[in-house]
């Protein structure tokens, strides 16, 4: 998960396999989808998250010369001044949850405390928007939901499900926990409701299906 205190919207998925190749194309794609600030990190205690995003936003600092014999040691990655990454790891018992412990593996603690004081959503370290994220695509995308006949069994259509799935959570679908309450009731509605894209500004409506399938993306 990826925290932007400025309220940036950063989408992005990779399907495949929780290895270091994939694990890098998803901060890699991450990167590109943002505006050059290094949001916080969160994830689970998979390894490879760690690996990924110094590949992805570290820097190269030089192997000072010994002046000994021998060929010198290449630069090494180390994380730049601002980012943060802190994992949560979760001790299991017979299948149960039983502690869950945070771990700070870039960045100052109390800067990353400070950090989570100005967040809207939450003020400790957890996984729990992109699990809960998760869920709600295995609830609204067929082709990932488990032991049926409608879980897919080949990359391409699943990733274009995917995609068409992102769109429309993002476009069509009012979230309720964005909706805001009007001072003055108007036409009488107490609230309006709105799609992640209009509360991150992209847009200011929400779009019907018809919209969104006929929108025109012109390449640069």
């Amino acid at each position: 998960m990826a925290f932007d205190p400025r309220n940036k919207l950063v989408v992005s998925f990779v399907v495949g396999k929780r290895r270091q190749n994939e694990a890098n194309k998803l901060l890699n794609s991450v990167k590109a989808r943002s505006d050059g600030h290094i949001p916080l990190f969160t994830s689970d205690d998979l390894d490879q998250y760690e690996t990924a995003i110094l590949n992805a936003y570290g820097v190269k600092e030089e192997i000072p010369k010994t002046g000994r014999r021998g060929r010198p040691k290449s630069p090494k990655l180390v994380p730049p001044e601002g980012l943060m990454y802190c994992k949560v790891i979760k001790q299991r018992e017979k299948g149960r949850v039983t502690r869950v412990d945070t771990e700070v593996v870039f960045g100052d603690e109390r800067k990353i405390e400070e950090l989570l004081e100005t967040s809207p959503v939450s003020r400790r370290i957890n996984t729990t928007f992109v699990e809960r994220n998760n869920l709600t695509m295995r609830e609204r995308n067929r082709r990932l939901t488990r032991k049926t006949m409608g879980f897919s069994k080949e990359k391409v259509p699943l990733v274009e499900s995917l995609n068409l799935y992102s769109a429309i959570y993002h476009f069509v679908k009012p979230n309720g926990g964005l909706k805001l309450r009007l001072d003055v009731m108007e036409d009488n509605r107490r609230w309006v409701y709105r799609t992640p894209m209009m509360a991150a500004g992209i847009t200011d409506h929400i779009w019907t299906v018809e919209e969104l399938l006929t929108f025109r993306v012109f390449n640069k």
